[in-house]
């Protein structure tokens, strides 16, 4: 049996290629599915079967176009209720692939239809369990999820159910199979992933303290703290998994439309479209288009569109590096933001030549900081609070990026301030949309708490996040 992580560092995502005698399955696929098709077709295989764990909610699966691109059968484990053609298991079945076998065991919690398929090879011999958001390394899925789709799930009760899943479903099984999951680190699927993407059960069961020795309250209350509120785009990745969506196709030949600079402004004005500017932070703030958001396409840009446009139908128009565009475009509907209506044709540049009104922001570096210590500046730390509350600049000010459209009133307009992030890229995000609603007091340290804790200024000593959760 030949098996293959696919991971996609953007989202922390893995998904999972598995065949055998010339046949093969796809698991948890992305929206853009052809690197799926291209490689069943190195190998001279069909695509039969494409397994989905769970109905994602950080991101939009490619299930209904593989199927439709590849003929293949689209599976869900039990409980499953898709609103198109699918085959919905029952706990046990088994499918073939070649020589090889998928098992399916049921294992809720994370969501109701939560199911973990394990891998039989051609010898018979089980090799290991694709968990999808049962299992991470190093963590579990969260239970909190499920209840912004259907309101009687509560966060309690579905962990209370995992517990039970992973108690009569995969702690029974062999130490020696590897646990495939659906998610790294940074994924918000989980609190505290490993940065690891695979590895043996037999490891997990010695030191995920999910898999350890406790009595059912004491994991609810284990699995419950520390929680953060997910992503407000989850629900609506939901919805879309389950009911169905436009084929990538179709969305791509909507967006792929270049605009002259004066095209480009007239489709703003008329439309009210988000100006979305996808390049570096620092090509950004050297110059940009007045009000538009930077959300750069070299971090974790699809997770960070989910969590700052709060409209997944949100009319958008890219402003990216020539020869990105596309690229800009799929990652947003690998969330469900499937609304681009055009881009700047050959980029900022084009709006620069056009002598179109452009607008900056200010960048420090650390060392420039730490010589305006000595006038205890303003400090806004946009990071998350754990990261925060782990280590940060005395009297510095956390507001969360994800937080800062709440907390505006917190920013003074009346003196100057800096923004901070860990490197640079949040940021330049929180001060883009601090541009964009008038605020021009402020700085942005370009090499961010990295920087700072090579310099002289003092920080908070150092706790270790899992002793804070």
């Amino acid at each position: 049996m030949k098996i293959e992580q696919i991971y996609t560092g953007c989202l922390a995502h893995a998904a999972y290629y598995i065949e055998n005698n010339g046949e093969a399955a796809i698991f948890d696929p992305l929206r853009e599915v052809q690197s799926y098709i291209d490689r069943a077709n190195k190998d001279k295989a069909k695509i039969k079967y494409v397994f989905e764990t769970h109905f994602h909610a950080d991101f939009v699966s490619g299930h209904l176009d593989l199927a439709k691109k590849t003929g293949a059968t689209i599976v869900y484990g039990p409980t499953a209720k898709p609103e198109f053609e699918a085959y919905v298991a029952a706990d046990k079945d088994i499918f073939e692939v070649g020589n090889c076998k998928v098992k399916v065991l049921h294992t809720p919690g994370h969501t109701m239809e939560s199911t973990t398929y394990l891998l039989i090879d051609e010898k018979g011999h089980d090799h290991g369990i694709i968990t999808g958001d049962t299992l991470f390394i190093g963590d579990v899925g969260r239970p909190d999820l499920a209840q912004h789709v259907a309101e009687d799930l509560t966060e309690e009760k579905l962990a209370g159910l995992l517990y039970d899943s992973l108690h009569e479903k995969i702690l029974p099984l062999d130490d020696h199979l590897i646990v495939y999951p659906n998610h790294g680190a940074g994924s918000a699927c989980g609190k505290m992933m490993s940065k690891e993407t695979k590895d043996t059960l037999g490891h997990q069961k010695a030191t995920n303290y999910a898999l350890q020795p406790m009595e059912k309250a004491e994991f609810i209350e284990k699995l419950l703290t520390g929680l953060t509120s997910p992503p407000g785009y989850f629900p609506k990745n939901v919805m879309m998994n389950i009911k169905g969506y436009e084929a990538l196709d179709t969305v791509l030949s909507k967006a792929k439309r270049p605009l002259s600079p004066a095209a480009f402004e007239a489709a703003a004005n008329e439309t009210g479209a988000l100006v979305l500017d996808t390049r570096s932070s620092e090509d950004f703030a050297k110059g940009f288009i007045p009000n538009s958001i930077n959300i750069s396409l070299d971090g974790s840009f699809a997770m960070w569109v989910g969590e700052m446009i709060p409209d997944i139908k949100q009319k958008i128009l890219l402003v990216s590096e020539e020869g990105t565009e596309e690229q800009a475009m799929i990652r947003l509907s690998r969330v469900g933001y499937d609304h681009t209506i055009g881009y700047l044709d050959r980029g900022f540049n084009s709006w620069k030549y056009a002598h179109k009104e452009i607008d900056k922001i200010n960048r420090i570096d650390a060392k420039e900081l730490d010589r305006k210590m000595n006038s205890s500046p303003i400090i806004i730390d946009v990071r998350k609070k754990s990261e925060y509350d782990a280590e940060h600049v005395i009297g510095a000010i956390n507001i969360p990026l994800n937080q800062i459209n709440q907390h505006l009133a917190q920013l003074p307009k009346d003196k100057p301030f800096i923004l901070h992030c860990e490197g640079g890229y949040r940021s330049m995000l929180a001060g883009s949309i601090l541009k964009a609603r008038g605020w021009d007091n402020f700085v942005d340290v370009s090499d961010g708490f990295k920087g700072i804790k090579e310099t002289n200024i003092r920080v908070s000593e150092y706790v270790s996040p899992t002793t804070l959760l």
